[in-house]
C-alpha cells in the first residue's frame, strides 16, 4: 500500500467555499508540506493541475530539492503540450530528482479550460489524442527515435537523449470514469486512479479496466483518492465535517453545481450525483461524505471518522484490489500530521520503520513533565 498526501497549489485554509480562515499559496508553505510528509512517510504528494492551481511542474521543481525521498506525481496535459518536449522534461525532472518523478495523465473536463489554452476537442477527440500523445511519449523516453503520423499528432526523428532515471520511464497515472478512459487506462497506463465513490462502485470500475487491460495482455494496478477527516473520536470528525462547509452559502454551492454542469468530465458527473447540491445527503456509504463536491470540483469525497474507522474503510477498498491512496485534508499541513499520527500506524505500511531509521525517533515522545518525568506511552484507564 503507497500512500500519498496532497500540495494545496489552488489555496488551502480552514473552510471550504470562502476566504475565512484562507491560506495564501506560497513556496514557504508549500514546503512545509512537502516536508512534513517526507519525513511523516508518505510515499508522494500528488500536485493539481488547471488554470486554478500554481503550475505543478515549476511547483515540483523547486520542492524536489527540499525533500529526501517523497515522489511527485505531476500531470501532463496532452493536446496542450509536445509530447517530445514532455517527454524531455520528464526525463530531467526525473533525473535531478533521483527518479521521484510520476506522471498523472490529465486530459482535462472543463472545455472553457481547455479552449483557453487552444484545444478545441470534444471529449473523444481529447481521448484518441492522448492515445497518440502516450504512445510518442513512452517510445521517445525508452530511447527511440520516432517517426508518427496520425490524426492528432505527427512528429519525425523525435528524441529525448536524456534517458529518464527510472527505466522503463516515470509510472503513468490515470483516471477517467468513461469507456474511452478505460480503454485508455488498459492501453497505455501503469495506476488507474479513481475518485472515491463508494466501494461498490470502484469495483465495477476495477472489474472493467482490468478485463480490458488482460485482453490486451496487459496488467493495471489501481488507486483512489479521496478526503480524510479523522478525530479521535467519530462524534468530533462528523462534527469537522459539518465545521468545514459551514461557511458556505446555499449561493455559492449552486453557482458551483452550475459551473460543473458544464465539464464533459463523466468523473465529475458522477462526483456531482453522488449529492445532487443537497447539504441533507451527503453520507453517500458508510463514513464517505460528499460534502467536498459541493464546492470542489474533481474529488469529491472525504472518509469521515474515528482511527479505526477510516482505517477499516481504507481496508475496504485495498481488498478491492487497490494499493495507491491519495488523500487530503483541511488544512493540509496540519491534518498530514493528524493522519499520520492516528491512522497510518492502523495500516501495513512499515513506514514507523523507516521513519524511525531516520532520525532520533526512539523516544520519550511529547513534552517532559516537571523537567524529569517522561509521558506515559498509553493514556490512563478512564
Amino acid at each position: 500500500m503507497q500512500v500519498f498526501w496532497f500540495l494545496p497549489t489552488h489555496g488551502d485554509g480552514h473552510y471550504l467555499g470562502t476566504s475565512h480562515g484562507a491560506r495564501p499559496v506560497t513556496l514557504a508553505y508549500l514546503k512545509q508540506i512537502a516536508q512534513a510528509a517526507d519525513e511523516l512517510g508518505y510515499y508522494g504528494v500528488l500536485i493539481p493541475t488547471g488554470r486554478s492551481c500554481e503550475d505543478a511542474w515549476v511547483v515540483a521543481s523547486a520542492l524536489a530539492p527540499l525533500t529526501r525521498q517523497l515522489r511527485y506525481l505531476v500531470a501532463v496535459r496532452p493536446g496542450i503540450i509536445s509530447p517530445t518536449v514532455s517527454a524531455r522534461m520528464a526525463a530531467t525532472l526525473d533525473r535531478l530528482s533521483g527518479g521521484r518523478l510520476l506522471i498523472n495523465v490529465v486530459t482535462g473536463g472543463d472545455p472553457d479550460e481547455a479552449q483557453g489554452d487552444g484545444v478545441f476537442l470534444d471529449h473523444g477527440q481529447r481521448y484518441a489524442a492522448a492515445r497518440e500523445f502516450l504512445h510518442i511519449w513512452r517510445r521517445v523516453l525508452q530511447g527511440e527515435s520516432v517517426d508518427y503520423d496520425g490524426e492528432y499528432l505527427k512528429v519525425r526523428k523525435a528524441r529525448a537523449l536524456y534517458p529518464p532515471h527510472q527505466q522503463p520511464y516515470p509510472p503513468l497515472y490515470f483516471g477517467g470514469s468513461s469507456d474511452a478512459a478505460h480503454d485508455l487506462a488498459a492501453e497505455q497506463v501503469d495506476v488507474y486512479l479513481s475518485w472515491g465513490e463508494p466501494p461498490q462502485a470502484v469495483a465495477e470500475k476495477i472489474a472493467d479496466v482490468r478485463a480490458r487491460a488482460r485482453r490486451l495482455g496487459r496488467e493495471v494496478r489501481f488507486g483512489i483518492r479521496l478526503h480524510v477527516i479523522v478525530r479521535e473520536t467519530a462524534a468530533e470528525a462528523w462534527a469537522a465535517a459539518d465545521k468545514l462547509i459551514e461557511q458556505v452559502s446555499d449561493e455559492t454551492i449552486a453557482a458551483a453545481q452550475q459551473s460543473f454542469s458544464r465539464f464533459d468530465s463523466e468523473g465529475q458527473r458522477r462526483m456531482s450525483q453522488l449529492h445532487g447540491g443537497r447539504r441533507d445527503q451527503l453520507e453517500i456509504a458508510p463514513n464517505l461524505w460528499a460534502g467536498v463536491g459541493l464546492v470542489r470540483g474533481g474529488a469529491g469525497t472525504a472518509l469521515v471518522g474515528d482511527p479505526e474507522t477510516v482505517a477499516a474503510r481504507i481496508l475496504e477498498y485495498a481488498a478491492l484490489g487497490i494499493d495507491s491512496f491519495i488523500f487530503s485534508g483541511y488544512p493540509h499541513l496540519e491534518e498530514a500530521y493528524r493522519f499520520a499520527e492516528l491512522v497510518l500506524p492502523l495500516l501495513p505500511l512499515g513506514l514507523r520503520e523507516r521513519v524511525a531509521s531516520s532520525g532520533n525517533l526512539t523516544g520519550p515522545f511529547g513534552e517532559m513533565i516537571a523537567n524529569d518525568i517522561v509521558p506515559m506511552r498509553e493514556r490512563p484507564a478512564a
